[in-house]
């Protein structure tokens, strides 16, 4: 059977065909009218992820604040040791496999630079050096009779200054340096000094293993580790701040890096000559006898 043309009608015409008979007047504005809520919830929706968003926002700045206090006050100082296992851990990692294109700043501190990392670094090199020093001597020693052993607790003091002012006075002078250039060359970026000191202490992290095996008593192997350690350590110096002089002149720019390299090259070969020193034990001289002792020595017998 064919259905009628009567059942085939929307009940929604049927209803605005009895308004319109009621009232010529009336609007069939139905369906505008019924998505009127749903514009409404939608309104409400965009209201609730606004307010979500403002949220984020606020937590964001609250988590990313500085603190109010000066620099006198704890707060102050806990904000620079603000960092967690894992981010030491790959900054650590960072230091130790410098890629080109990659620099440390951009890519490890994401502008959340820490002293936490590169004071524990300094202490353990410190450390590391004295005693891998003491054990050396220690080892070298071993076959000299004359030798007697004492510990060399001074090496700890020496190691300590060295590394430290290295460690702190090297990135003062150059971010000094940069600043100034930053102010003669306007295209010059230089980073923060927090920034500065950050990468100086992790790029230092290779020297620990490093100094460990220096105990090992062959000279050629230790040059050999000294200039891997040199070259990874000073890829990371050279890859941060090359992208920062290279808008200045050439001569500037050249002699700002050769200074970085040859400073991190000092630090090295100083540690190595002055705590690992293989002793060399030459034959003990045979006592000569002049010919009036040799007369007396004969009158005598």
């Amino acid at each position: 059977t064919m259905a009628s043309p009567n059942d085939l009608q929307f009940q929604e015409f049927e209803e605005a065909a009895e308004l319109l008979s009621v009232d010529p007047a009336a609007t069939t504005l139905s369906m505008s009218a019924s998505s009127k809520p749903t514009t409404t919830v939608g309104e409400d929706v965009k209201l609730d992820l606004s307010e979500d968003e403002e949220g984020q926002e606020e937590n964001s700045e609250l988590l990313g604040q500085k603190p109010s206090g000066g620099f006198w006050t704890f707060e102050y100082y806990q904000s620079f040791f603000n960092v967690d296992t894992v981010q030491v851990l790959d900054r650590v990692q960072g230091s130790m496999m410098p890629l080109p294109g990659r620099n440390f700043v951009k890519y490890y501190l994401r502008s959340n630079p820490d002293l936490y990392g590169p004071f524990w670094i300094c202490v353990t090199l410190v450390f590391s050096v004295a005693i891998s020093g003491n054990l050396s001597t220690f080892i070298s020693e071993m076959g000299n009779p004359a030798y007697h052993y004492r510990p060399q607790f001074h090496r700890v003091t020496i190691a300590a200054v060295v590394i430290f002012l290295y460690a702190w006075l090297v990135p003062i002078g150059l971010w000094g340096f940069l600043t100034w250039r930053q102010g003669a060359e306007k295209q010059i970026r230089g980073y923060s000094f927090l920034e500065t000191v950050c990468v100086y202490g992790y790029s230092l992290f290779i020297y620990i293993p490093t100094s460990v095996l220096w105990i090992i008593p062959f000279e050629w192997l230790r040059w050999t580790l000294i200039l891997v350690a040199m070259v990874i350590s000073g890829s990371v110096l050279v890859l941060t701040f090359w992208p920062v002089v290279r808008d200045d002149t050439k001569v500037m720019a050249m002699a700002t890096v050769a200074t970085i390299v040859i400073l991190h090259t000092l630090l090295a070969i100083g540690c190595k000559l002055y705590f690992f020193q293989t002793a060399d034990h030459a034959p003990a001289p045979v006592p000569t006898r002049s010919p009036i002792d040799i007369i007396l020595t004969t009158e005598s017998h």
